[in-house]
């Protein structure tokens, strides 16, 4: 009965973290306007530098990683399977915050720092795989989406295959996100790195 309630704690306390709009709130505190009405309309760190302020976009990706991490710490110290529970409720979060009407941003920075949380050297192979994909094919998406593939694989070849199963579904939903991005890249119309949209 004790571990219900403290996975339930986990859910609650990593959505609640998840869910927390850092692009919406940094943008609208620095004067940038509401972000749902720039670019893509996203509330992530992609969208905030189409603002034009790289600093505001490099807090938002710190802090929408963060979150993902302190979710999956937090939920670990609360119970077995709080870690895996707590970042995927982050995650979710993010993706489909209550309070901006379950319109959130695609999840890619959370997605690592969730990996951060349950199992460091996951996340630094999806950091390098992502950097490996972006520079070998100049996508970022593709990057992304490569690492987000990867790091389910790694998970189970590691032997952690709770969190491979939970990281899978994660990525299958990050795939979800992006597809007006692979959209994009089947048609061959995506923005490479470093090229005007």
């Amino acid at each position: 009965m004790n571990s219900i309630i403290y996975d339930s704690i986990a859910l609650a306390i990593g959505y609640l973290l998840g869910s927390i709009p850092f692009g919406l709130l940094l943008t609208r505190l620095a004067g940038a306007g509401d972000l749902r009405s720039i670019g893509s309309g996203n509330i992530g760190a992609t969208n905030v530098l189409r603002t034009g302020r790289k600093d505001l976009a490099a807090a938002t990706l710190l802090l929408d990683g963060l979150k993902g991490t302190a979710a999956a710490l937090i939920g670990a110290s609360l119970s077995p399977e709080g870690g895996m529970i707590a970042g995927f409720a982050a995650f979710i979060g993010h993706v489909a915050p209550v309070w901006l009407q379950f319109k959130g941003g695609k999840g890619v920075a959370t997605f690592l720092g969730v990996l951060f949380g349950l199992n460091w050297p996951t996340a630094l192979i999806f950091c390098f795989v992502w950097l490996s994909a972006a520079a070998l094919w100049r996508y970022s998406s593709l990057g992304a989406l490569t690492a987000s593939a990867a790091a389910p694989i790694a998970l189970f070849m590691l032997g952690r295959s709770g969190e491979g199963f939970v990281v899978a579904i994660m990525a299958a939903i990050l795939f979800y996100r992006h597809r007006e991005n692979i959209a994009r890249l089947r048609a061959g119309t995506e923005t490479r790195i470093g090229q005007k949209a």
